[in-house]
């Protein structure tokens, strides 16, 4: 027995239908791609489609009975992500589609006038392992405002370089955007640390928590001021949820201070043609129609979350990573990009294998069972740093069993013997 796996694993797998899937040649499916997007539990897919079958409406422009609970299960959805984040207000909850579209908006209106405002002379600083959507839009914002983007390098054992903090810190930096997992290297990065020191400079903090959300407890209201964020978003479909529907937490100041990022329907609180004034949030940044079914099923994921524990969800992946990195040790020619310490990392464990290019290592694996991802992961600054042009990932997640990461090392034995390694 592991210590930390989930004691009621058997009884959570059963939860997700696509895991008794069979694929080609009644191969048992052994799915490994969780950082790039969770599988759905039973209750998710049945609140979503009751919610369809006897609920579907608009929200808020209806005055008929199912307008009325259309709006009521969506602000109910908003309640229990205000929870999940442990959120000091509900209004500081916005739906958007993903964490980029988050991302993105926060870049984009840093840009216009107001006490935020990014421009000439300001500095943006970033972290050379960013997801791309945590690269791009500061990238744009920078580019078009005049300001100079910066950056946290790397180690050579995949953590931040924080060696140069006070030179890269400073009273002309306006904005610090980082991950908080790494969805490539796994890297936990020490985001109280670094948004302390960001504030002592007067920064704001933004940060993505796509990969931390779904394995780490979060509680925004119980964080020193000093240490707590000023922005956070992930995305639903990483913690059980449905696509199409990402998660934008900010300050209620902040937020109010900034302008809209989208006009239409809803965000508008009158408008005449000579201008308009706009609701106050989170509604000033949820123009037109919004994902309703989707918020109802992130609802359902982040209450199933609640229910099995994130304490729990967190000891789970720390085993079954630790157990990972134990049986891809074994395999010869193997080398893993990230921290080897399980304690100091997510489950998305990207590594290469000498002598096979990694959308191969994937399609061998793939006729196995074994559901991974290649690619440069969306993190090719990353990729770059370690000399590799791209890598294989394997992540795990809560209903990972060692069994399946034991099925993994095999295949990846298999697929040297199959391109003549040994």
């Amino acid at each position: 027995m592991i210590n930390g796996l989930l004691p009621e694993l058997e009884v959570v797998r059963k939860d997700f239908p696509i895991l008794e899937r069979t694929l080609a040649g009644g191969l048992p499916l052994v799915y490994l791609d969780s950082a790039n997007t969770s599988q759905k539990p039973q209750c998710v897919i049945d609140a979503m489609v009751d919610h369809l079958e006897h609920h579907n409406a608009n929200i808020a422009r209806a005055m008929h009975q199912l307008g009325a609970e259309s709006t009521e299960a969506f602000e109910a959805a908003r309640d229990k992500v205000a929870a999940f984040l442990g959120a000091p207000s509900r209004d500081e909850v916005i739906f958007t589609k993903n964490a980029t579209e988050a991302l993105n908006l926060v870049a984009n209106t840093l840009a216009w006038p107001g006490p935020y405002q990014v421009g000439p002379g300001d500095e943006v600083v970033i972290t050379e392992m960013e997801h791309h959507s945590n690269i791009v839009p500061w990238q744009l914002l920078t580019e078009r405002t005049g300001a100079t983007l910066r950056w946290f390098g790397l180690t050579d054992d995949g953590h931040l370089d924080l060696t140069g903090i006070d030179d890269l810190l400073t009273e002309r930096t306006k904005v610090v955007a980082l991950t908080w997992v790494s969805n490539m290297l796994g890297t936990i990065n020490p985001i109280a640390e670094i948004t302390r020191r960001a504030h002592e400079v007067g920064a704001i903090v933004v940060v993505d928590a796509s990969q931390a959300a779904p394995q780490l407890p979060i509680d925004l209201a119980a964080m020193p001021a000093e240490e707590r964020p000023d922005v956070l978003v992930f995305t639903g479909h990483k913690v059980l949820g449905p696509t199409g529907i990402g998660v934008l937490w900010g300050r209620a100041d902040l937020l109010g201070d900034l302008p809209p990022f989208h006009g239409g329907g809803e965000m508008i609180e009158t408008v005449t043609m000579g201008g308009s004034t706009y609701a106050p949030i989170p509604h000033k940044f949820e123009a037109g129609t919004p994902p309703i079914v989707e918020a109802v099923g992130l609802g359902a994921a982040v209450d199933y979350l609640g229910h099995l524990g994130l304490d729990k969800v967190r000891d789970h992946e720390h085993a079954i990573t630790g157990y990972a990195l134990d049986g891809l040790a074994t395999v010869p020619g193997l080398r893993v990009l990230g921290p080897l310490d399980a304690a100091e990392r997510g489950g998305a464990i990207s590594f290469e294998l000498d002598g096979v290019h990694p959308h191969d290592i994937a399609q061998v694996l793939d006729s196995k069972g074994v559901a991974v991802r290649a690619g440069h992961h969306c993190a090719k600054p990353a990729h770059a740093r370690f000399g590799a042009q791209s890598s294989t990932r394997m992540s795990s997640y809560l209903y990972t069993t060692p069994e399946e990461i034991d099925a993994l090392v095999d295949a990846l034995e298999y697929t040297r013997s199959y391109f003549k390694l040994d």
